[in-house]
């Protein structure tokens, strides 16, 4: 599948984000281990979230899944053997909080995936878990997948460094108060990506489990039971990023709905990013209203953009920023396409660990925007950008946030074609068709 963007002029209409695909995961996993019955209002069904919801089923949860909720039958903890390797296709998050759940079921668990999944880094957490009695390694010895699981998680005293993936943590607080004792949790080092750790404490307590943490960057968890809830999953800011920055660029206006003011998600700081930047953004209660400062005008010249030459350069009324993306660093392709296509300059730092996605972020954004010209420089971590964007060809590399942000691009500099661009499914299912919907020329190839 092929996305063609052509430039754009105005954007209008109210629209609902999607559910996150952040708590979707957890909901998913901690209606798995309670005991009941819960009901998920407005789940995110895509291909990252099902592969959870698939993990459950073989671990012998019962799920039913419904177009505006999903009913699912707790198992209280006590999983069955899956029988065969779970093969969790292209999900990361999956393959990382299951593979400390994995120790409550039976005799071992084979966790693979695609060629994509393979390639992902498991052994800091691989290591963590050793002192916790979890016996579980890399079947070619790599720290790559396929990653196997042996039952057994007696619990005690762990550390896991805070600069890798906040996956890591969330995954043995995710199954901790299933161990046979007490989990005591140390972060040490830089602690990066906090939010989504604090995401997972939140749903965590919402599900009727208490932690301890009155030490900083310590968690003691004591042995407890989740509870069935009735549970709502909320917007997810970063997948409203492409919405709301794709408003900022234009003109007209548009409302964002169940996005929450009060949010535990870090991808909420895209609103003072933008601000940053010169966009017109007013945050409510549960939506966002973004009004276009107007869409692209000529680099170079002063010609209206409907009589400009093939290949001309385009640019919006944004300015650039300096911004740093440590604790966000999935906003690093909504950030870098937004920088291509303001004036000025930005520098984006703190996102080494975006190397580790579903693709080195860093490199495949630096490698597709110089595609389209843009002047930049790569960083260990992070990019400098100076905007300068055109169309022409790019591909995706497989990432569902690389189509998404380039289409941004492609919305100021008209003549984009972005290959491999049904990789946006992994989080954001409708994608095309929302912004066909708001009034944006993308044609499905």
């Amino acid at each position: 599948m092929e996305l063609v963007v052509e430039r754009a002029d105005r954007i209008e209409g109210i629209v609902k984000a999607p559910p996150s695909k952040s708590y979707t995961h957890r909901a998913i996993l901690l209606a798995c281990l309670a005991q009941g019955k819960s009901r998920l209002e407005d789940p995110l069904y895509s291909e990252d979230t099902l592969a959870t919801l698939y993990a459950c089923q073989k671990l012998g949860c019962e799920v039913k899944k419904y177009d505006t909720h999903c009913l699912v039958h707790g198992t209280s903890g006590k999983f069955k053997n899956p029988g065969k390797v779970l093969n969790l296709q292209n999900s990361g998050t999956t393959l990382r909080f299951l593979t400390t759940m994995a120790t409550l079921a039976p005799g071992r668990t084979v966790l693979t995936g695609d060629d994509s999944l393979k390639k992902r880094p498991m052994q800091d957490l691989l290591d963590s878990l050793k002192p916790l009695g979890v016996e579980a390694f890399s079947k070619n010895d790599d720290g790559l997948p396929p990653i196997i699981v042996k039952n057994g998680f007696r619990g005690g005293k762990t550390k896991i460094k805070g600069d890798v993936s906040s996956q890591y943590i969330s995954s043995i607080l995710l199954s901790a108060p299933y161990a046979q004792t007490h989990v005591d949790l140390e972060v040490v080092g830089e602690f990066k990506s906090r939010p989504y750790v604090d995401m997972t404490l939140d749903i965590m307590e919402k599900f009727g489990v208490k932690i301890n943490h009155e030490k900083e960057n310590q968690y003691h968890i004591p042995n407890q039971t989740y509870h069935s809830q009735k549970y709502t999953i909320e917007g997810d800011y970063s997948s409203a990023s492409y919405l709301i920055a794709a408003a900022a660029i234009l003109k007209g206006k548009i409302t964002v709905q169940n996005l929450f003011s009060d949010s535990k998600q870090g991808d909420k700081v895209i609103l003072d990013i933008l601000k940053e930047m010169g966009a017109d953004i007013k945050q409510k209660t549960d939506h966002v209203i973004i009004k276009g400062t107007g869409g692209s005008v000529p680099l170079h010249s002063a010609t209206s953009a409907a009589s400009l030459p093939p290949g001309e350069l385009f640019t919006t009324s944004l300015q650039g920023t300096d911004v740093d993306l440590e604790n966000t660093p999935d906003l690093l392709p909504t950030v870098a396409a937004l920088a291509s296509v303001a004036q000025g300059t930005s520098h984006i730092v703190g996102v080494e660990h975006a190397r580790f996605k579903e693709t080195d972020r860093v490199h495949t954004m630096a490698l597709e925007l110089s595609k389209l010209g843009v002047k930049l420089k790569e960083k260990r971590d992070g990019l400098i950008i100076s905007g300068g964007a055109h169309g022409g060809v790019v591909k995706s590399h497989g990432d569902h946030r690389l189509v998404m942000a380039l289409t941004l691009v492609g919305l100021v500099t008209g003549g984009m074609r972005i290959k491999d661009a049904a990789a946006h499914e992994v989080s954001f299912p409708n994608f095309p068709q929302v912004m066909q919907k708001l009034g944006c020329p993308v044609k499905i190839l």
